[in-house]
Order: structure tokens, then sequence, then C-alpha cells
């Protein structure tokens, strides 16, 4: 069975996030990029439940891991 593909824009709104391309466009902007070494799930801007999320989908190679490998990439990336 195949994992469902999920967009960018819907794990903003997993996230509880703003998930227009101009929001997300500026969140990673004003967040980015991490330290090499910080996990996505460990940046100060995420609150507990969203830390807890990403760090889950990535863990048990979830639906959400292929999307959250992408924010991952985009967080981690110079500005």
């Amino acid at each position: 069975m195949e994992k469902p593909v999920h967009h960018f824009s819907e794990l903003f709104e997993q996230l509880g996030l703003a998930s227009d391309a101009a929001s997300i466009e500026r969140f990673i902007q004003r967040n980015a990029p991490l330290p090499e070494t910080m996990p996505l799930s460990e940046a100060p801007c995420w609150n507990e439940g969203q830390a807890e999320f990403l760090k889950e989908a990535v863990d048990e190679d979830a639906d959400w891991a292929e999307v959250v490998d992408h924010l991952d990439a985009s967080m981690h990336k110079p500005q």
C-alpha cells in the first residue's frame, strides 16, 4: 500500500501554522537557518506538540516523513 503524498502547505496546516505560500516563506526566513547539528524538531520555533509531531514523523518514517525532510532541508539551508 502506498503512503499518501502530503504537500508542504498541508504540513504547515498540520502544525497549526498559516499555510499559504507567502506565510510559509516568511516562517522559513524568520526561523532559518538552523545550526547544522540541530535536529529540526529541536528548533526553538516549535511548541511541544509541533516538535513531537516532527520528531515522530521522521523516527517512525510516517506518511509525513518526506515533507518533514523537505522542511528540514529548507530550515537548514543558508539564506
